[in-house]
């Protein structure tokens, strides 16, 4: 964590200087951007947003209060790691349930009325995160979302009670989206540059633009309950997959805290004639059918947190923006949809609040980009391009595991009944592992992703995935770090040289590439980031040196690795690296198959997907990238 840059100050540092207040008790009626809803996605883009003071965004929230239980708890490893980029980790990992193993129940052979464990695997496959799979309340998580939006330099908060009814693009003057609200009993018109619709799967947004999901119900019911309970089940803190004979199946996950356990009980099928028939259930039945399901166990229920029973059905909207089939070619969406207002699906893969965040953490740097004229509205047709793609392979996953978790295991004997074999529950778990991990998502060429024609040259970073991290050695100070843990959610580009390395030991490429970002017109450096900004205004350059640490020192660092910065051209110590780790281990080069020889430059979104590897002397395909969405020609002085 960096922070002084611009003068000491007292108190935490978490606490950014004001650009702009938050008054209560006045709705703004002209902002940049509108939220409508407060889940993780609404969660998610207004902390992105918030970086930046000089935008104006807007928070409403038809409930009264902020949420305080329920609903959904699983944290996938992929959003541990943008909660990084939030600094947000440490507080996941501080309050979450660390997820080890998960292991698999089912009917005893010798005894089909009782259950025994068949199996256990590791809940994450070794080497796909740094971090855990996590369990933490939604509630906890939105409050630390909106703890770290009100602490930024735009002082953002949600107003709740404030209820979105419609919205419209009139394509007229600089705020061409209307909305109205309503606060108090009374409605109010707001005007926004934008809207986004992460209002839930009851969307005012979805309404208003006219698009429905698409998709069916399963016509299957699982009750899903947080109890404080006594049980002699003896894997009640792991996360278990359990199948009875003819009771039914429990999904079962352990809360944080060490004493609540969450259970999804599998209620069985609904009469899709009968509309009411969810609407029916008790508590009660919900605890009699898990201790059937659990049986020869007990299972006492003292205290239920909370509970609801939801309908399985997979749907997705046909498109997650205002821009129909008739829109002009060069046309821009102003009015997004995301998260459960675009996709929804069952909890029991816990992918829905994951695949969320990801929607809004995709669309909120391009936003940013946009307002703040760095960037062509152009750029933002690429939300839906992109996000949409994803959801229909979270569809496709979820009925599929869905369908898993529902049927009835196979009673070898009444093979004419069908079923699942035992193992079959454990092989769908661990082929769909990378994806509930948060792994799934790899985005095609597109405007923002390039080819696979240099993948050689860095084959641990694949082009559309996440930049996954790997350990290295700053050189300022010896400290060892996970190189894309260094990016923080402010909107800006990464571009990670590694450097390559001739029969001298020298780095020429490297060292002709540094020059070129420094000097040359068409770098894009001095091309977009604006006059009299930092020069890692736009984009972070960090450099990984081949060797130990102690082989180089700052001071024979390039400038641009040691930049001068903030109002008294302090020096950023912390661009720099080293291949060799201090406590030994194999090196980044190794672990992510970077050529050693030819080096490699990895190009890196805001949101932390590699959009293009490249030779280090691929200098002319780094310009033409970015000038295709790119805004105007600044040259930095």
């Amino acid at each position: 964590m960096q922070y002084y840059l611009n003068g000491f100050r007292t108190g935490s540092p978490d606490i950014q200087p004001a650009q702009r207040e938050h008054d209560p008790e006045v709705l703004p009626t002209q902002v940049d951007v509108l939220i409508a809803g407060t889940g993780p996605a609404g969660a998610i883009l207004t902390a992105q947003l918030a970086e930046f003071g000089d935008l104006h965004t807007l928070v409403i929230e038809k409930n009264g209060e902020p949420l305080l239980m329920g609903h959904a708890d699983g944290v996938a490893c992929r959003t541990v790691e943008m909660f990084n980029a939030f600094g947000l980790a440490d507080r996941l990992l501080r309050e979450g349930y660390s997820v080890n193993e998960t292991v698999f129940w089912g009917p005893d052979a010798k005894d089909r009325s009782q259950i025994t464990r068949n199996s256990r695997v590791k809940d994450v496959a070794e080497g796909l995160s740094e971090y855990p799979h996590l369990i933490v309340n939604q509630a906890r998580l939105q409050d630390f979302l909106f703890d770290k939006a009100s602490k930024s330099p735009s002082r953002t908060a949600p107003y709740y009670g404030v209820e979105l009814i419609s919205v419209e693009n009139t394509n007229d003057g600089d705020y061409p989206v209307a909305a109205t609200v309503r606060r108090n009993g009374e409605e109010q018109q707001i005007q926004a540059k934008y809207v986004v619709g992460t209002d839930g799967a009851r969307s005012a947004v979805r309404r208003s633009l006219g698009i429905k999901l698409e998709g069916d119900a399963r016509n299957h019911a699982w009750g899903v309950m947080d109890i404080l309970a006594t049980t002699d089940f003896p894997d009640i803190r792991f996360k278990a997959a359990i199948q009875s004979a003819d009771g039914g199946n429990i999904l079962l996950i352990p809360r944080e805290g060490g004493y609540m356990v969450r259970m999804y009980v599998d209620m069985g099928d609904l009469d899709p004639e009968d509309r009411e028939a969810r609407s029916r259930f008790t508590s009660d039945q919900l605890i009699a059918t898990a201790q059937r399901i659990i049986h020869p166990y007990s299972l006492d229920v003292k205290e239920i947190a909370w509970w609801s029973v939801y309908e399985v059905g997979q749907r997705v909207a046909a498109r997650f923006d205002d821009l129909d089939a008739n829109a002009a070619p060069d046309a821009s969406p102003r009015i997004f949809i995301a998260g459960d207002a675009c996709h929804t699906h069952s909890a029991k893969a816990g992918q829905g609040m994951n695949v969320s965040m990801q929607d809004t953490f995709n669309l909120g740097w391009k936003l940013a980009a946009v307002l703040q004229g760095r960037a062509h509205s152009s750029l933002l047709r690429t939300y839906s391009e992109e996000r949409q793609a994803i959801a229909r392979e979270l569809i496709f996953f979820d009925t599929r595991w869905s369908k898993t978790m529902s049927t009835a295991p196979k009673d070898p004997g009444k093979p004419e009944a069908g079923g699942l074999d035992p193992n079959q529950v454990q092989e769908q778990f661990q082929c769909g592992g990378q994806f509930t991990a948060g792994f799934g998502t790899r985005y095609t060429p597109s405007l923002l992703t390039g080819g696979t024609e240099h993948q050689h040259l860095a084959a641990g970073f694949p082009v559309g995935e996440r930049f996954h991290s790997s350990d290295v050695t700053r050189i300022a100070d010896a400290q060892r770090i996970g190189l894309g843990h260094t990016a923080q959610a402010d909107g800006r580009w990464r571009l990670y040289a590694f450097a390559d390395r001739d029969a001298q030991g020298a780095s020429p490429k490297y060292d002709a590439l540094i020059q070129f970002l420094v000097e040359d017109p068409d770098s894009p450096l001095r091309r977009f980031t604006p006059a009299g900004a930092d020069v890692d205004a736009v984009f972070d350059l960090r450099g990984v040196h081949q060797g130990s640490h102690t082989e180089t020192t700052v001071a024979d660092l390039p400038a641009l690795l040691v930049p001068a910065k903030g109002k008294y051209g302090l020096r950023d110590y912390e661009k720099a690296f080293a291949s060799k780790l201090v406590d030994g281990g194999e090196e980044i080069y190794e672990v992510r198959g970077i050529d050693r020889v030819a080096g490699a430059l990895v190009v890196v979104r805001p949101d932390q997907y590699v959009s293009m590897v490249l030779p280090l002397d691929g200098t002319s395909a780094l310009t033409e990238f970015f000038a295709r969405f790119m805004a105007g020609t600044v040259v930095t002085a």
